[in-house]
């Protein structure tokens, strides 16, 4: 299998920012809400990602300290909080005008700007490291290779890109996106698929695992976590990529 998990989609990104300044107030409850299934809250969810995204980020930089970092399409900045001082610099941008007025309020030591999702506000190789979490679902699919390669441009050479997403095969994932109203557009991405894009993109050292194949709560169910990476089960993946040093 290797087709993205479509709903009928023809959503454009200004709807997407619209449904986004909408929801900014209540992101995080409704969050909670749609996985209160599971018998976790938000924030441990939020946890193991960040979890992974420093290991990630410490394994490829030294000196995490002297780095450039760019949250791509981070919402009200769910992440910050966890991330204060591990950057030398930390910014967020985002589609939605109202997420990012949020996220400056509650995050200070952070940089935020809004951009209409085509071209990002900053120069060519900015950044030393690009994240981003659960969004490439809500960026509509024919702006994907788009997204994708700003993600490139601002970039630095040897830099690092993480992306998170939704692990379309996981039973609980589709329940999860079935009943979230955050949800109703998205369209979920096969790693494969990912894979595939960041490469014409002209990354390197491309790859994905997934997470989340068991609930990581404690060492040994984290390194079980890590073992089952290379098998389809997790609830959501993590791709990683490199981009070329010229």
């Amino acid at each position: 299998m290797d087709r993205e998990i479509a709903k009928p989609c023809g959503v454009t990104q200004g709807k997407v920012a619209e449904d986004f300044d909408g929801w900014a107030s209540s992101y995080e409850k409704m969050i909670d809400e749609a996985v209160a299934f599971s018998g976790r809250k938000r924030a441990f969810y939020t946890d193991v990602k960040l979890g992974h995204l420093l290991r990630l980020a410490r394994q490829r930089f030294a000196d995490l300290e002297s780095l450039k970092v760019l949250d791509l399409g981070c919402g009200t900045g769910t992440f910050h909080p966890g991330l204060k001082d591990r950057f030398g610099e930390l910014h967020g941008v985002d589609v939605s005008a109202r997420s990012i007025k949020l996220a400056a309020a509650r995050h200070p030591f952070a940089r935020y700007s809004t951009y209409d999702g085509t071209r990002l506000p900053y120069g060519d190789g900015h950044f030393s490291m690009v994240f981003t979490i659960s969004v490439m679902h809500h960026v509509p699919p024919r702006q994907w290779a788009s997204f994708v390669a700003e993600a490139y441009r601002v970039t630095a050479s040897g830099g690092l890109v993480l992306v998170f997403e939704n692990n379309p095969y996981n039973p609980f994932t589709q329940y999860f996106v079935k009943t979230c109203e955050i949800d109703k557009d998205a369209v979920l991405l096969p790693p494969a698929k990912l894979r595939r894009m960041f490469t014409a993109a002209g990354f390197t050292d491309v790859l994905t695992r997934t997470i989340l194949s068991v609930l990581p709560s404690g060492k040994s169910l984290t390194r079980i976590d890590s073992l089952l990476g290379n098998l389809p089960f997790g609830a959501q993946y993590y791709l990683s990529a490199t981009k070329n040093v010229r």
